[in-house]
């Protein structure tokens, strides 16, 4: 992968190609047929031959001309013979089209006014004169010998197709016409036989004589034999009416057999049908893939059956691997002057008798101006005949050489050799034959474009140019080099040129990492490892060096300098990889690594990020080699492993390290993994017991180890109760196996216990209740009197662990003290109680109890979350709801309980509860005293509550608007307006009392709210009243309205001599004024 995104980024540096150029290179060649050109202009001049018309490609080439000749050519393009006369073709007219049969002894000639001649091609003789093969006065558009040298097919400018049959009797030379297709039921203006190569003359299917035509408006497939029969109708839908249809018959391989594919196109989509022919001698016809294009054709041609040669309609040709439909290439051959057959297609000969469609079609048509054998394609041109031909492999590399395209040169040959590269010609052989080939072509490519690099490098300037310059050239020699596996090409002359300039060398080295790297490079040579391992010092790529250095084989390096520069740059990983595998040596590269990270572990003292680093190198390197894995990667050899894990279990249990200072306590290499990491340290030697097999040795390597873990960190006391933890969560996990040989004092987990669930050490409360928690779900209760156990839990206040102990006993409603009893637990609670009381897998008694539990705590469980205990009460109490607020003590307790309980914006279903009314009105006198702005719009959510007695209760409180609410809903209207109305007056009433006591002006927008409040209440209701009554609500209101206006000249508003008050005071009595036209018009109305 990393190899073909260079090439592509290489070929993006290069000069800007054709796409399809710069990765097929030149696909085809197109050719002037100088001798054949040269003499259809010397017939025109010499024997009044006319204008070319038509031709037909065989191994003879045969063209027609304007003034009814036909030219034949060899294929050294030598002119054998000129058939007929400008006398015959005067009475004729011109030829418009032509067929050789198989054996190329015999040529038919249709002509412009509709006759038919047959020639012999050994003698030049005429042989058939055919005037009454089809109506007269229609011109021949198509003629075609089938396989059946006996056997032709016309078509005719009057659309109609008519069945040749020659015979010879009695020396008598005949032709027998019959009419396959009338004109008259649609014009066809395109036929095609099927044609079978000499090697499947045998297919089964040949035998019917197979035959496409193409009308205006579908396409036919009909057998000729052994009786006429139509096999195929296939309707094109909508086109452009002027596009030309066009048809072509190959031979493909599909799958495991060899079958007819019919292409047909008319416009911008070419479609392919597969034709095969079942056991019972039925013909079936399989759509295949389409072809898209953004062009329309004029002429389709199959080059072979993976190649597909398209000519659009204005001149360009289009090849197309039809496989994956992508386009090789694109050549204009405007220059050919092609040959058009409009005029034939109108029948100008014969008076110009066709239909306007098929007149249309013409304009475009030119079926005799193209013709197709042994993979090639000629064209026909006014003066010229061209030919086009695929190219050979050999020949596109060498264009592209031409050219100085040498990147895609090499890609190009890169795919003959991995059999990617489309439209191969001239790569024969098995494939290990081709590849040899193809890698010797591209061995000399290889050679010729590193001289080129080097006489090419820019020998002045920046460095940065040349090093550009070389990072653009020699990345694709290496690439190649490898791609070819030819390492000695690569290591000998391309690296002894490269090693001529510093630059390239450098560059040429740094291409070999990639490699190196996914293991692709091996039997790099020892001076080509030395180079490139100063070349990444040098340069300051330590890591890059690194990285080399764990995939390559040291043992030809000098093993004490590569250690040396490795511990230097901090190269922990390669270090140890060449301690390992050029020494075979486990144990130094652990003590050289100990060294730097014990002193500050034994001190005390924090590490360095270095140190952290070489510590935790350290821990993974102990692992692999415990486990049998080489490090950083690989694996050990098998025969050491045994050995390997001796030789660490060994060191890790050394009483001391070597030159160990006086001071230096007992097991140092164990006692420094565990200050490091004791969780991982442990974890590593866990993975090591599961690999362990039951023998002798392992047995005493395992009890060994866990002796000395517990020497270390129970006699010691600088560890953390974490730490402690881990070593006997791991003993527990340990001792809990099935096949368990360890031995562990139980005495010391009493010990442990009695660490971790002090109480008088308040410190890490969590972290010591994790730590046992996890001890005894790792299988550590085993080691435990489980009453002892709880009592002490109960004691340090570890409610995870009491929980932990009750549900093994099944006590699940003392669990549900654990939960109220933990500060940070308590709201889980409810959703244990739900769990226990809703989920299947527990028995009646224990739901019971639990549920006993929670009712004999509502009271603590509602102070914990009244909207949690309610939603639990709802689902599972709803009995008991008028039971649980007769306990309830706490008035404002009972309030958030009721309000989440009652009120729906809570969210709690209330088709659920089955509650009297008296809840929903002692909920309602609660709201009044806790929440009294909410009253209004609570009453408008709940429907279950009696209104006399929530009448009472909002009128104890004075709530006027809720009391005016309920009063409407009751139906009492003019008692709802008095509440309004008293309500608004007193609002007035202290407005002029505040206003002669103080200098504070009450809230306008209070009275303004009140009054928008009254006039809804009034006209919701006036509709429904007569007019008496809505005169006892509109008067008092208005005579309420209208008593501050009179106050306006009086002393009260004396007092406000502040101007802003003053403006308010009008503004507040002009926005009466509107009320009171507002409420003459209602009264008019």
């Amino acid at each position: 992968m990393i190899i073909f995104q260079f090439i592509f980024l290489t070929l993006q540096r290069k000069k800007k190609l054709h796409d399809s150029f710069s990765v097929h290179g030149s696909v085809i060649r197109v050719s002037l047929l100088k001798g054949i050109s040269a003499q259809i202009a010397s017939a025109a001049a010499k024997v009044d031959a006319g204008l070319p018309t038509a031709i037909a490609a065989s191994s003879l080439i045969a063209v027609g001309t304007s003034h009814g000749l036909a030219l034949i050519f060899d294929p050294n393009q030598a002119l054998r013979l000129c058939l007929g006369s400008t006398a015959v073709g005067a009475q004729y007219g011109a030829i418009s089209a032509l067929s050789i049969n198989n054996d190329c002894s015999r040529l038919l000639c249709g002509f412009a006014k509709g006759q038919i001649t047959m020639w012999d091609l050994a003698s030049g003789k005429l042989l058939r004169s055919i005037t009454d093969a089809h109506p007269p006065g229609t011109a021949i558009l198509h003629i075609k010998f089938t396989d059946d040298p006996t056997l032709a097919i016309c078509n005719d400018s009057g659309g109609s197709v008519f069945e040749l049959s020659f015979k010879r009797v009695m020396g008598v030379r005949t032709c027998e016409s019959r009419c396959l297709f009338s004109g008259s039921k649609g014009e066809v203006c395109c036929i095609e036989p099927l044609h079978a190569k000499a090697e499947l003359r045998d297919h089964p299917i040949t035998q019917y004589s197979l035959l496409a035509m193409a009308s205006l408006t579908k396409i036919l497939v009909i057998g000729l034999k052994p009786s006429l029969k139509v096999w195929m109708t296939f309707p094109y839908g909508r086109m452009d009416p002027s596009s030309v249809p066009l048809l072509a018959w190959h031979f493909v391989a599909v799958q495991t057999s060899v079958n007819p594919v019919l292409a047909f196109c008319r416009g911008d989509v070419v479609h392919f049908l597969l034709v095969k022919r079942d056991e019972s001698g039925a013909i079936h016809v399989t759509k295949q893939k389409q072809l898209h294009l953004h062009y329309d054709l004029i002429n389709f041609t199959w080059i072979n059956s993976r190649t597909v040669v398209l000519l659009d309609s204005v001149e360009k040709l289009h090849v197309i691997d039809r496989q994956t439909q992508e386009e090789l290439e694109t050549v204009e051959i405007s220059e050919v002057q092609l040959v058009y057959n409009s005029s034939h297609f109108k029948s100008l000969a014969t008076g110009g008798n066709v239909s306007q469609a098929l007149a249309l079609v013409g304009e475009k048509a030119c079926y005799q101006s193209i013709s197709n054998c042994g993979g090639q394609i000629f064209y026909l041109g006014t003066k010229s005949v061209h030919v086009m031909t695929l190219r050979s492999w050999r020949e596109r590399i060498d264009h592209l050489l031409k050219q100085e395209c040498l990147n895609e040169a090499l890609a190009l040959a890169w795919s003959f050799h991995e059999g990617k590269a489309k439209a191969v010609v001239g790569l024969s052989g098995d494939e290990h034959k081709r590849k040899a080939v193809v890698a010797d072509r591209m061995v000399e490519i290889l050679i010729h474009y590193a001289d080129r690099t080097m006489k090419k490098c820019p020998d002045q300037g920046k460095i940065q140019v040349m090093e550009q310059y070389f990072q653009d050239m020699v990345p694709v020699i290496v690439d190649y080099c490898l791609l070819l596996q030819r390492m000695d090409l690569l290591f000998s002359q391309m690296y002894d040129k490269m090693r001529e300039n510093s630059v390239a060398k450098g560059v040429f080295l740094e291409c070999l990492e990639p490699y190196i790297l996914s293991d692709k490079l091996v039997g790099i040579t020892a001076q080509i490892m030395k180079d490139l391992l100063l070349h990444f010092q040098d340069k300051n790529l330590m890591a890059n060096m690194e990285a080399c250095i764990v995939h390559m084989d040291v043992t030809s390096l000098d093993i004490q300098q590569v250690v040396l520069m490795c511990w230097e740059n901090h190269l922990y990983d390669a270090m140890i990889y060449v301690y390992n595998s050029g020494m075979n040596d486990f144990i130094t590269p652990m003590e050289k690594l100990f060294k730097v990270i014990a002193p500050p572990l034994a001190a005390g003292k924090s590490l360095s990020d270095e140190q952290v680093i070489m510590g935790n190198k350290l821990l993974v390197y102990i692992s692999c080699s415990l486990a049998g894995r080489a490090y950083p990667l690989g694996n050990i050899p098998e025969d050491l492993v045994p050995l390997v894990k001796n030789q660490v279990f060994e060191f890790l249990i050394r009483l001391h390290s070597a030159e160990a200072p006086v001071d230096e306590e007992v097991y140092p290499y164990v006692r420094t993994l565990l200050h490091f990491d004791t969780r991982e340290f442990l974890n590593v030697l866990a993975l090591t017991f599961e690999d362990f097999k039951n023998d002798k040795q392992a047995v005493e390597y395992q009890q060994r180890i866990v002796d000395i873990l517990l020497k270390v960190m129970v006699e010691n006391s600088d560890f953390t109760p974490s730490q402690v933890g881990c070593l006997f969560t791991f003993l527990a996990r340990q001792l809990a196996k099935p096949n368990n040989t360890l031995f562990v004092n139980r005495t010391l987990f009493d010990q442990v216990l009695e660490f971790l669930c002090s109480p008088d050490d308040d410190s890490r409360h969590s972290e010591r209740q994790q730590v046992l928690l996890e001890l005894l779900q790792a299988g550590g209760i085993v080691q435990f009197e489980e009453s002892k156990l709880i009592q002490m839990a109960e004691k340090a206040e570890f409610y995870q662990i009491c929980e932990f102990m009750y549900e093994r006993e099944h006590c699940y409603d003392k669990i549900i003290d654990c939960y109220l009893r933990d500060p940070l637990r308590k709201e889980e609670v409810f959703g244990y109680i739900h769990n226990i009381l809703s989920i299947p897998g527990y028995s009646a008694e224990e739901k019971q109890s639990v549920w006993q539990k929670a009712m004999k705590h509502i009271e603590e469980l509602l102070s914990v979350s009244p909207s949690k205990a309610a939603d639990m009460i709802s689902v599972h109490f709803s009995d008991q709801i008028e039971q649980i607020i007769q306990t309830l003590q706490d008035q404002h307790l009972l309030f958030q309980f009721l309000k989440s309980l009652l009120d729906p914006r809570e969210g709690i279903n209330q088709d659920l509860l089955q509650l009297s009314p008296s809840v929903t009105e002692q909920f309602i006198e609660l709201l009044c005293q806790y929440e009294p702005d909410q009253v209004l719009e609570t009453l408008q959510f709940l429907e279950v509550y009696r209104l006399e007695e929530t009448i009472q209760a909002v009128q104890k409180y004075q709530l006027h608007e809720a009391s005016s609410y309920l009063l409407e809903k009751k139906g009492d209207i003019h008692g709802a307006f008095l509440v309004m109305l008293e309500w608004l007056q007193s609002k007035l009433l202290t407005l002029t009392h505040e206003g002669e006591k103080s200098t504070e002006v009450p809230s306008l927008k209070n009275i303004e709210d009140t009054l928008a409040k009254t006039i809804a209440l009034c006209q919701r209701n006036s509709h429904n009243l007569d007019q008496q009554q809505r005169e006892a609500l509109w008067f008092p209101l208005l005579e309420a309205m209208m008593s501050p206006q009179r106050l306006s000249n009086s002393t009260v508003l004396c007092l406000y001599s502040d101007c802003k008050y003053v403006l308010l005071w009008h503004r507040c009595i002009l926005q009466y004024d509107l009320y009171v036209l507002f409420f003459l018009f209602l009264l008019a109305s």
